[in-house]
């Protein structure tokens, strides 16, 4: 694990192998190793940059200028800067998508192929916005997860055949947090689960881009991708089968396979 710091804090992460680049993103209450099943097999032709979001993994909590998904963006791409990347591609899952839309907004010039998954670039629908934020003042609260909070989280994470070592490694990860660290991964979610409407930005894109969903989400539904889908012209689509929300995780080789055809496609 490499670090690079941003004003005080110190950002951790993956970089694994040579080649075309590609920027990965992990899900929200996940870590660098979410993507270890796609990073093994695309690191022998791609070099594999894999941040932790701020509060997440090993990195620090965010710095006090980070105050949103296009603020994180900014710190992204000033590790690129630092590691002397012109050129990139992005793949993101869920909130890891997300900030990877910031940072096409924010350097498209950069930007050769994009891939979405299991997530949304408009903004968080009004009941869900209110649940989320409900259940990060709960984390507050409790200095901690609480074993409901931790229950809801799981519960929305996989879908309807989950495998169990993989339900009992991220509850085990979330009932281990300590206090500064359910403070981060809180203050964390509310920049994911309050962040601005980027879907009219993403209708401009003009790079290759391919949106997947399992299509057993039961966090972003089957239908938000399919608006993506509609909205970002030429971009393709997929449906991954007996998945749910952290897709690559349950279907690891078919999500291999398509970002291996993709990016043999459209990365440089």
């Amino acid at each position: 694990m490499n670090t690079f710091n941003v004003d005080t804090q110190t950002m951790h992460y993956l970089d694994v192998g040579q080649g075309p680049v590609l920027v990965f993103g992990h899900s929200y209450l996940w870590d660098s190793s979410m993507w270890a099943p796609q990073v093994d097999v695309l690191s022998q032709s791609y070099r594999c940059i894999v941040p932790e979001f701020w509060g997440h993994g090993q990195s620090s909590p965010a710095p006090a200028a980070t105050r949103s998904l296009k603020g994180y963006a900014k710190d992204v791409l000033a590790l690129l800067d630092t590691l002397g990347i012109d050129e990139f591609s992005l793949v993101g899952l869920s909130s890891g998508a997300m900030w990877a839309t910031e940072v096409v907004i924010e350097a498209p010039a950069r930007v050769t192929s994009l891939v979405l998954m299991d997530t949304f670039v408009g903004l968080e629908p009004e009941v869900a916005n209110m649940r989320y934020f409900d259940l990060l003042s709960q984390v507050d609260e409790a200095k901690g997860f609480p074993d409901a909070v931790i229950d809801y989280f799981t519960a929305i994470q996989f879908g309807n055949s989950p495998s169990e070592s993989l339900k009992d490694s991220f509850r085990q990860a979330l009932a281990g947090a300590s206090e500064e660290q359910a403070a981060a991964l809180a203050h964390a979610g509310r920049m994911i689960f309050g962040r601005r409407d980027m879907f009219e930005d993403a209708e401009m894109f003009a790079i290759p881009s391919l949106i997947m969903v399992g299509a057993q989400d039961k966090v972003r539904p089957v239908l938000e991708s399919q608006l993506m889908h509609d909205g970002i012209t030429g971009s393709e689509f997929f449906l991954i089968p007996n998945a749910g929300h952290i897709s690559n995780l349950e279907q690891p080789e078919l999500v291999t396979e398509k970002l291996s055809d993709f990016f043999a496609r459209h990365a440089r």
